[in-house]
């Protein structure tokens, strides 16, 4: 899959002309977005099964900075998968592929009154392919 493509806008940066560091946060959600779209699981779909995915842990780490109009490569891969929680794993890649910011988040899955949700049992094929996919 292509990874996100992100153009830094100027109001993600601050009055010292980076980005501010809680854009890379945000563009790593965009990602994900992006991410299950590409694997079948768009948000509307979600949505509609009645599936809510909650972050329960942001990660960044921040390599190298980037400013306005700079184009950035978000590529999202699944770290881990364990039928409960699920890992994402994010490079965030200036165009000339320097490294500008790793992280990670993680998410459970929740129906639309709060409770968890076991995707083996009921969505097994979302299940399936989040194991496949954290096995690459």
């Amino acid at each position: 899959m292509e990874p996100y493509r992100h153009i830094v806008q100027y109001y993600e940066t601050d009055k010292m002309g980076v980005t501010h560091h809680s854009n890379y946060i945000r563009w790593m959600e965009e990602a994900r977005v992006y991410f299950l779209k590409g694997i079948g699981w768009d948000y509307a779909r979600l949505e509609s099964e009645g599936i809510i995915s909650p972050v329960v842990e942001a990660h960044c780490r921040y390599r190298q900075t980037t400013t306005f109009s700079d184009e950035v490569f978000v590529t999202v891969s699944v770290k881990a998968y364990s039928g409960v929680k699920l890992t994402l794993k994010y490079e965030i890649r200036k165009e000339d592929d320097t490294l500008a910011a790793e992280g990670e988040t993680v998410h459970c899955f929740v129906n639309e009154g709060g409770m968890p949700i076991f995707l083996a049992k009921q969505y097994p094929d979302f299940h399936k392919l989040l194991k496949d996919l954290a096995e690459q």
